[in-house]
C-alpha cells in the first residue's frame, strides 16, 4: 500500500523556455543520453525546468493524432528503451505515447527518464510521456530510484528534481477521439473523460481518489468494481470498461501498468494492456510489445524477446545493495 500523502503542488508560472540555444543544447544531451551517458546535476536541473514549462500547457486527457506507437512500462530498461526505439523508428520520426513507470527496477532509471524528459522538450508534439504510479515520491523511494540516485550523484536533489517533476506529466491521453491511454485503469468516479479534465493533477498522487484510480486499478474478469489486492486503485469488470466506452465513443482502453508474459494481453474485448519491458526485474521470462497505431486507427504489434538482457545484470552494470520488495505485478 502506497503511503498517504495528500500535499499539492501548485501549478506555478513558466519556469523555463526552449530557444534556439536550448535546441542545440537539448540535442547535445540526448546525443549524450543515446550512449547512456548520465547528465550532470544541474543539466538535470536546467532540463527539468524546461520540461516543466511543457508539461505544464497540456491537458489531463492529452490529445494525440495517428500515427503513433504506443509503449507501456520502461522501468529503467535503458538498452530495451533504445531498442524499441530502433524497431519503431527514432524520434522524432516516429511518434511516441508512452504510459508510464519509467523509473525503479531497473539499472538505467536516470538515463532512460532523462532521454524520454529529453525527447519531449525537444520535440514536445511527436512524443508523449504520461505519469505512472512509479512517478511519485513514495514509490520511488522504497523500488530503487532514489538509490539509483543516491549511487550516481551522491546526494538527494537530482531525486528531488524528477519527481517534482512527476506532478506535472498529463495522467491520460486520447488518440484521435477513439483510443483511450492511461497507466493503470478506469476509476469508480469517473463517468466520462470531461471528469478526469477537471482534475487538479498538480499534486503528489494521493492515497485513493481519481488521480490515484487512473494510475493503479487494473481489469478484471469479475464484473464490476472490487477491491485491488495492490493496496490502491480498484479492479474493473468488463460491464464497467464497456459502459465507459460507450459514454465516450471509444473503440479501446490501452493501458500499461501490469506485467503480462506476451507484451501484450486483451481483457474484456476492448481493453489493452501493453508492457515493454523485457525480462522483467531481470528474472522473469516475459517479452516485451510496442503497439504501432496508423493513420485510420489499424494496429499491429511488434514483440521482443528481453534484447540486449540477459537474466543477470551486464558486465559493467552495478549490483542491487538491497533486494526491493514485491508488490503483486
Amino acid at each position: 500500500m502506497i503511503p498517504n500523502d495528500n500535499s499539492k503542488s501548485t501549478k506555478p508560472p513558466k519556469t523555463g523556455e526552449v530557444n534556439y540555444q536550448s535546441i542545440g543544447t537539448l540535442d547535445r544531451w540526448i546525443e549524450n543520453l543515446m550512449k547512456c551517458r548520465t547528465l550532470s546535476e544541474d543539466k538535470v536541473e536546467r532540463l527539468c525546468s524546461l520540461a516543466k514549462a511543457v508539461a505544464q500547457d497540456e491537458a489531463n486527457v492529452q490529445p494525440v493524432t495517428c500515427p503513433v506507437t504506443v509503449c507501456g512500462d520502461i522501468h529503467g530498461r535503458y538498452h530495451d528503451l533504445i531498442e524499441l526505439f530502433r524497431i519503431s523508428g527514432p524520434c522524432p520520426d516516429t511518434n511516441y505515447l508512452f504510459m508510464g513507470d519509467y523509473v525503479d527496477r531497473g539499472y538505467h532509471s536516470i538515463e532512460s527518464v532523462s532521454l524520454l524528459i529529453a525527447l519531449k522538450v525537444r520535440y514536445p508534439k511527436r512524443i508523449t510521456i504520461l505519469r505512472g504510479n512509479h512517478e511519485s515520491r513514495q514509490i520511488t523511494r522504497v523500488y530503487g530510484f532514489y538509490d539509483e540516485c543516491l549511487r550516481k550523484y551522491g546526494n538527494a536533489p537530482v531525486w528531488n528534481l524528477f519527481t517534482d517533476l512527476f506532478d506535472y506529466l498529463p495522467l491520460t491521453a486520447l488518440i484521435d477521439n477513439r483510443i483511450f491511454c492511461l497507466h493503470g485503469g478506469l476509476s469508480p468516479s469517473v463517468d466520462t473523460l470531461d471528469n478526469i479534465r477537471v482534475l487538479d493533477r498538480f499534486q503528489k498522487p494521493p492515497h485513493e481518489g481519481t488521480i490515484c484510480d487512473l494510475l493503479w486499478s487494473d481489469p478484471d474478469e469479475r464484473c464490476g468494481w472490487g477491491i485491488s489486492p495492490r493496496g490502491a486503485g480498484y479492479t474493473f469488470g468488463q460491464d464497467i470498461s464497456e459502459g465507459f466506452d460507450h459514454r465516450d465513443g471509444l473503440a479501446l482502453v490501452a493501458r500499461a501498468h501490469q506485467m503480462v508474459m506476451d507484451g501484450y494481453s486483451w481483457s474484456h474485448g476492448s481493453v489493452v494492456t501493453i508492457f515493454s519491458a523485457p525480462k522483467y526485474c531481470y528474472r522473469c521470462g516475459n517479452q516485451a510489445a510496442i503497439m504501432e497505431i496508423d493513420d485510420s486507427l489499424d494496429y499491429q504489434w511488434h514483440l521482443t524477446y528481453g534484447i540486449q538482457f540477459d537474466p543477470s545484470p551486464r558486465t559493467g552494470e552495478p549490483t542491487m545493495q538491497r533486494r526491493t520488495p514485491d508488490y503483486l505485478l
